[in-house]
């Protein structure tokens, strides 16, 4: 959570629809925008982009990024277009375009990347959606769709139906870390899948790249819903604008197969040694989240999630979810009143009608100044509870949980609610990212001795083998580089 960036990303769209030739398929098709109005839009947008969510600060990385996107544009059906390539400062694994050729890879996504073909299969992919004017295609059904992780504004529509209430905390979870986008059909990720693989090919890389990618992004989703006790492993990060990747696997392996070529570039060594040192997870710049405790060392605060629990650090917030409940944790202006400062954020928790508290109590928690209230609200699916929780840090600092319940269990929360406390400098000093370090395997290592160097207390082997792409059964051998999680020095 960075409480410096501020508001949503709002694309304008100007509808001004005509007919034009669609460069991938040449048929004639009717757009809502012209090819002028699109790059205007994406150059709007990717100021925005940037300004929010902030690029991750490795030159090297950003420029190595953008030769290997560039090459591949130069290929496609709109070479063109004002391409730009960048990654983000997001620890979400995801990659994401914006109409005009604006392409973004997340910091997360790079370290489950092999080597440089699936790193180009990623932006082959992102350059095919923008080649075929996805966007434009699916504006009449546009939907907003996070970017960094659905997990939230899809357990609140489980929760609470189509009320405003749902939507507005799912979408406030992550504040910050959205965009207009379109959620794209999958015919259009196939054919994007299908557009990534011919661009691959024509730039001398392993078409096969696209398939591998596609199954690492799988199973570190499925490691991801393991690890936090969701059942739904079916909602990763980076499906939630890509849908369903298990399903392209066999898809993209069979198209890269019918190319007739059975290899290619992959530079390995060259895009290990580029992401060597790279972070890794949250940055202690934004909080961490440590199991059921977060931890944010320039905010001097902590708290911890109920048991059974999970938490996803946004831009803006940090969101709380759960089977029986759904939570975030978030700032808002203070003027040095908390019950005035809780009402306000009861006032902002839906657009379809006001939510007031029964009453707004006064208490204190950990030596902080608190303020509380709950309120109980018809929704799509019956009566639920929203609560909020507020407490004073300074005299023109407050912070706030906003949560979420089934009527009646609002208490679930109560342990939370308690467990906010600040933190000394030695606690926020010991906060340490996690780094990616790339190693060389040397004789006698095994799966088992490299995993125990990995900076996690649980599911190392499991975490190990996702990261480097190793099957259930399979081995290093001496002189293999593999990818290694270790705290940051």
């Amino acid at each position: 959570m960075n409480p410096v960036r501020s508001s949503r990303v709002l694309v304008t769209l100007l509808v001004l629809g005509g007919c034009a030739t669609n460069p991938v398929t040449g048929a004639r098709e009717f757009v809502m925008l012209s090819e002028a109005q699109e790059i205007a839009m994406g150059r709007e947008a990717d100021v925005e982009v940037r300004r929010q969510m902030g690029l991750y600060e490795d030159d090297a990385l950003q420029r190595y990024v953008e030769e290997i996107g560039l090459a591949l544009a130069s290929r496609s059906h709109r070479p063109e277009l004002p391409w730009s390539f960048a990654i983000v400062d997001s620890p979400a694994i995801n990659a994401f375009a914006i109409p005009g050729g604006f392409i973004y890879l997340t910091r997360g996504i790079m370290p489950f990347l092999s080597d440089e073909a699936d790193l180009a299969g990623v932006l082959g992919h992102e350059v095919g959606h923008v080649a075929a004017r996805h966007s434009q295609r699916r504006q009449a059904a546009s939907q907003r769709n996070t970017l960094l992780g659905a997990a939230g504004a899809i357990l609140s529509g489980i929760l609470l139906g189509n009320s405003g209430i749902g939507q507005q905390i799912g979408q406030a979870a992550l504040q910050g870390s959205q965009l207009l986008t379109l959620k794209f059909s999958r015919s259009q990720e196939l054919e994007a899948d299908e557009l990534g693989i011919r661009y691959l090919n024509s730039a001398g890389y392993d078409p096969r790249a696209m398939g591998t990618v596609l199954q690492s992004l799988a199973l570190q989703n499925a490691l991801d819903a393991r690890v936090q006790g969701r059942d739904n492993a079916s909602i990763p990060e980076w499906a939630s604008t890509h849908p369903d990747p298990a399903s392209r696997v066999q898809s993209a392996l069979s198209k890269a197969q019918a190319t007739g070529v059975s290899g290619g570039i992959t530079n390995r060594d060259t895009f290990l040694t580029r992401i060597d040192g790279l972070t890794y997870g949250d940055d202690p710049a934004q909080g961490v989240v440590e199991g059921r405790q977060f931890i944010h060392p320039e905010l001097r605060l902590a708290f911890t999630a109920p048991q059974g629990f999970y938490m996803v650090n946004g831009t803006r917030a940090v969101s709380v979810n759960g089977q029986s409940g759904q939570a975030q944790f978030s700032l808002a202006p203070y003027n040095g009143n908390l019950e005035s400062y809780v009402a306000s954020v009861f006032g902002g928790v839906s657009e379809q009608q006001q939510i007031r508290p029964q009453s707004i109590q006064r208490t204190t928690v950990n030596g902080l100044p608190a303020a509380y209230g709950t309120a109980r609200v018809n929704s799509g699916n019956g009566q639920v509870d929203v609560t909020v929780f507020a407490y004073e840090f300074a005299n023109d600092r407050a912070y706030h949980f906003v949560a979420i319940t089934p009527a009646g269990n609002a208490s679930v929360f109560n342990a939370m609610f308690g467990s906010m406390r600040r933190i000394d400098s030695q606690t926020a000093a010991n906060v340490i990212p996690r780094v990616i370090d790339v190693v060389t395997v040397r004789s006698g290592d095994t799966v088992n001795s490299l995993a125990s160097r990995m900076a996690y207390s649980d599911n190392q082997v499991d975490r190990f083998r996702v990261l480097n792409g190793l099957t259930s059964n399979e081995g290093v051998s001496a002189g293999q580089k593999v990818k290694l999680v270790v705290r940051g020095r």
